[in-house]
């Protein structure tokens, strides 16, 4: 294959120099990685790592967590299964504050005489803040704002903003978390093609509760939460599910999670299991004065 040049010639391409600029590229953002001392990043409670509801702390200043493959894996009623993985970056832009890109994509199967479909499930852009340190006597309290965006054959027709407030109380013995959370938008542009890759509900509330065990970086966590589906003709679905988080290595952080709708249109039963890598890029850390 030939390629048209400035003078508007065609010459062959330079495979080798690409090739080379490439692997400079990668050895350059290798260079810049800083290891970052995330023993405890199994103490954080994302969304889906391992459970729905989460903890009031962002990822911290400067630092990137890259969510490796995360996949829901969910058995519907009648033995048809659905199964998603949503790639995730965040960053810590702000002191107690981190931005979240998502990309879902989601297969479902439709069943006998109904074709099986597979693709992207939307685009979610997602930004945490944490409104304060947690005290003896004040829990910590969290904001979050999250947007899915009509992007893919399987996502909705419509942008849906969610608002989401969290709050953190610890004790010795124990952690609990307690989220409650609105969409806004017309549940007339769901549909029938998403599946809970992108589990939008009219309004969420649930509470879960962890325990660490830091000696051995591992975190047992369950949750229990209701939420109306944002569709037509749905119920109220109570949802229970618990997980584990375990950290392989300063940077890497390992979680599963079995869970099952209690009630609702389709009592279905789900697992999930994931990775996140946490680590920073040098040239993004600003250098002290001295």
């Amino acid at each position: 294959m030939s390629y048209p040049t400035r003078a508007g010639r065609f010459t062959e391409p330079h495979r080798p120099t690409v090739i080379g600029t490439a692997v400079a590229c990668l050895i350059a953002l290798t260079l810049t990685v800083v290891p970052l001392a995330a023993q405890t990043d199994f103490y954080n409670t994302d969304r889906n790592r391992p459970i729905q509801i989460e903890d009031a702390y962002p990822t911290e200043r400067y630092a990137f967590e890259l969510q490796l493959a995360p996949v829901r894996l969910e058995r519907r009623d009648g033995g048809l299964y659905n199964w998603g993985i949503e790639p995730e970056i965040t960053y810590g832009i702000f002191p107690r504050t981190h931005l979240e890109i998502g990309v879902p994509l989601a297969f479902v199967d439709g069943g006998l005489g109904v074709d099986e479909e597979f693709g992207l499930a939307g685009l979610d852009l997602s930004v945490l803040h944490n409104l304060n340190v947690e005290t003896s006597g004040l829990p910590a309290f969290g904001l979050a704002a999250d947007v899915v965006l009509p992007v893919g054959s399987l996502a909705p027709d419509n942008a849906y903003l969610s608002l989401r407030g969290i709050a953190t109380r610890t004790y010795t013995w124990a952690r609990f978390h307690l989220n409650g959370q609105y969409t806004f938008g017309s549940a007339d542009g769901v549909g029938e093609g998403v599946n809970s890759v992108v589990e939008l509900s009219r309004w969420l509330a649930g509470v879960a509760v962890d325990r660490t065990f830091p000696l051995k970086s591992t975190l047992i966590t369950a949750e229990l939460y209701v939420q109306d589906p944002l569709g037509p003709n749905t119920d109220l679905e109570l949802n229970a599910a618990g997980g584990i988080r375990y950290q392989l290595s300063p940077q890497l952080a390992v979680d599963g999670g079995l869970g099952r709708r209690l009630t609702g249109d389709d009592r279905s039963w789900f697992v999930t299991f994931g990775a996140a890598y946490a680590f920073a890029i040098r040239g993004l850390i600003p250098v002290p004065r001295r």
